[in-house]
């Protein structure tokens, strides 16, 4: 029985990587941004088309650290329908996070339900992409600014989306991208911070944070940490980057086939996609209504796992339920996100999954 894993990492051909990598063998020069870390800075903000970008080991450190950057302070409203880096990047910087309920569309923060959790305490909104479903940015700017809030969008999902012909990363204060071996892009791991307005000194201060806190030889102003990107991960970077268009096109190819298969099923939803996005297909999520459909999320992914097939309850539990976190949150205040996470489940959806590895997830889904 064939084995189909909820996602593959995309890779270039072992040549392209081993010729990208043979000048490090050369020079030595193996991290503290070096030629491919700068090359690959300069890449990715052309193709994100965002001023500023600046590379980091992996995306946690990116969010933990940017937040740090910023000064936020006191609470910091943002979703639970997330992964646990979002809410733990908030926490490790002694700030409190304030969980807003999501809209039950597109499963990002619900903007109409913003402006009750805002307090004196409040510094920040710290809103999540969603499978690549877009937030809803206008909204969130008008209530940023009326409040005078900063807002950080954790991207991890988003990379290489625009809405109506701005790239994702431009909107908000700054945003997180993840690269980890699982998303659409991938430097192995890795992580980057954009942003466009640059008069605020954020890039030299995140500059300096990611290695230790040193600006200079003799200077070091800020308690930092080590989140530098090394130049193995840059170098598969530079080389995934030539093929993401491609790579793109194809999710997208595995994603209609999906729609063709599941869509006007009862008791099944799957995202339809948003007006104004050029979106990346990161995931498939499907919600599962049991009275409707017959078989819960759990019985489907239970199901499909017997089959050799490894879907993912993505996201399940919140993170407002976590046992690290018990009794400090209310899984009442957010009880849309509290219902999503016992029903959606993401299939396998990867650039080199078959037409007929698709047809089989299907069949099993739906009883054929």
């Amino acid at each position: 029985m064939e084995k189909i894993l909820v996602t593959r990492s995309s890779m270039p051909e072992l040549e392209e990587y081993v010729e990208e990598i043979k000048e490090l063998f050369e020079s030595r020069w193996l991290t503290n941004m070096g030629v491919k870390h700068n090359q690959l800075e300069e890449k990715l903000s052309q193709y994100l088309k965002v001023r500023n970008i600046l590379l980091f080991s992996n995306g946690h450190m990116a969010l933990e650290l940017l937040i740090q950057a910023m000064g936020l302070t006191g609470e910091v409203i943002t979703t639970p329908f997330t992964f646990a880096s979002t809410t733990h990047a908030i926490v490790r910087n002694g700030l409190t996070p304030v969980f807003c309920d999501v809209n039950p569309e597109d499963y990002t923060i619900d903007p109409e339900k913003i402006e009750e959790l805002i307090t004196e305490k409040t510094s920040a909104i710290l809103p999540v992409h969603v499978y690549g479903h877009i937030c809803n940015v206008e909204a969130i700017e008008a209530i940023a600014k009326k409040h005078n809030l900063k807002v950080i969008y954790d991207a991890a999902h988003a990379f290489g989306e625009e809405y109506r012909g701005q790239g994702v990363a431009t909107f908000g204060n700054a945003s997180m991208f993840s690269f980890h071996a699982t998303k659409v892009f991938n430097s192995i791991e890795g992580g980057a911070v954009c942003f466009n307005n640059s008069e605020n000194g954020l890039r030299e201060k995140l500059f300096g944070i990611k290695n230790f806190g040193i600006w200079d030889e003799e200077l070091i102003k800020d308690v930092g940490a080590n989140a530098k990107m090394n130049e193995f991960q840059a170098a598969m970077g530079l080389c995934n980057l030539r093929h993401i268009d491609r790579e793109l096109e194809k999710r997208k190819a595995v994603a209609e086939h999906y729609n063709r298969r599941l869509s006007g099923i009862k008791g099944l939803r799957i995202s339809k996609e948003q007006d104004g996005v050029k979106g990346n297909y990161a995931y498939y999520p499907v919600i599962f209504e049991p009275e409707e459909f017959g078989k819960s999320r759990d019985d489907i992914y239970e199901l499909l796992k017997v089959n050799e097939i490894y879907a993912r309850k993505y996201f399940y539990p919140l993170t407002n339920t976590f046992d690290c976190y018990r009794g400090m949150f209310a899984m009442g205040d957010t009880p849309v996100a509290l219902d999503l996470s016992k029903k959606v489940l993401t299939l396998p959806l990867y650039a080199d999954l078959r037409a007929d590895q698709v047809d089989r997830i299907c069949d099993i889904i739906l009883g054929k």
